[in-house]
């Protein structure tokens, strides 16, 4: 179905054992919508501005709502970028990413235990030519199952290491019950460390609202005045049926836009400097962050591209050897 609306993927759709399964779409400067971002806001809202019909069950203009939705949270990044660059100077941001001339789009589903369950076994069919009965309850990411002690997740902790990246309130999904879908009213399970008050959080989120979180470039760019954000996406763990979506716009700098590390940035940046700060709990340690988060200090010189510290994050965090490569 993606390839007849333009859509792509960057997850590897093959491997039974993937936690998401994605849709992907390259958003050009030059393909924004002909409303304008201030009649987003000020008219009838998102949902009435985009062409989706109701009885449009074959997703026929997904496509082009695809574009639609995407371009119009580019542009709100773009604004917030604006706001960013006249409280804290240097009026870097914007710039930055008017420069880049991109945004990659993506509409993520977050795969329930049960969607796993049938990936897996529609794999062992294929390869068995027969049925093999799948193991419910099966480990996660973290080596947590569904009724451990300690929260499972559907993404592991992380930075993003854009400028800033734009996402919808998630939408739960349930293949049991809309009962399930209803617990999960303004939760979005996304779980972030607040550094000032060295503490974590769960982000809760009204209903069709908007997610900006920070990434490590913006931190980079405003010289530790923006904070870029250490997240995961927690699953809930006795609800197996539950799978989650949500859309998100990634906004990044130009590939050949050079890093400049300053003094202040330097000391942002010793080892370990951010982890050694992070508190223990139930469901998190301090060694649980170190073994998967490589420290910015690994993969940043100065003088470095952005293409250069995207390809050496991607190869930290998930490269042959990477701390995140086997979860």
């Amino acid at each position: 179905m993606g390839k007849e609306h333009h859509l792509g993927s960057d997850v590897p759709l093959k491997n039974p054992e993937r936690h998401v399964s994605s849709f992907a779409m390259q958003l050009n400067n030059e393909s924004s919508p002909k409303s304008s971002l201030a009649n987003l806001w000020y008219e009838d809202g998102v949902g009435a501005k985009l062409d989706l019909q109701e009885e449009d069950d074959d997703f026929n203009n997904l496509g082009a709502a695809f574009k639609e939705l995407g371009c119009y949270m580019r542009d709100l990044g773009l604004s917030i970028a604006r706001v960013c660059d006249r409280e804290i100077g240097g009026g870097l941001l914007e710039e930055s990413l008017l420069e880049s001339c991109t945004a990659k789009a993506r509409l993520i589903h977050y795969h329930s235990a049960a969607d796993q369950c049938v990936l897996r076994e529609a794999e062992r069919r294929k390869r068995s030519g027969k049925r093999v009965s799948s193991k419910k309850g099966a480990e996660h990411r973290n080596g947590t199952s569904l009724s451990g002690g300690h929260f499972s997740l559907w993404q592991q902790w992380h930075y993003d290491y854009g400028i800033f990246t734009v996402l919808t309130d998630p939408m739960f999904l349930s293949s049991y019950s809309y009962q399930e879908c209803a617990l999960m009213t303004k939760h979005s399970y996304l779980r972030i460390y607040h550094p000032s008050k060295n503490r974590f959080y769960m982000v809760k989120t009204p209903q069709d609202s908007f997610i900006v979180q920070i990434g490590e470039s913006a931190d980079i760019l405003s010289k530790g005045k923006l904070r870029s954000t250490l997240h995961c996406v927690c699953r809930p763990e006795t609800l197996e049926h539950i799978s989650r979506e949500t859309f998100v716009v990634f906004l990044q700098p130009k590939w050949s836009q050079t890093f400049s590390v300053s003094e202040y940035t330097m000391e942002h940046l010793r080892p370990d400097c951010l982890q050694r700060q992070i508190p223990h709990t139930d469901e998190v340690t301090k060694a649980d962050i170190e073994k998967i988060v490589p420290p910015l200090s690994s993969r940043l010189r100065d003088g470095m591209t952005f293409a250069e510290f995207s390809r050496e994050t991607t190869k930290q965090y998930y490269g042959g050897s990477g701390l995140q490569s086997n979860r």
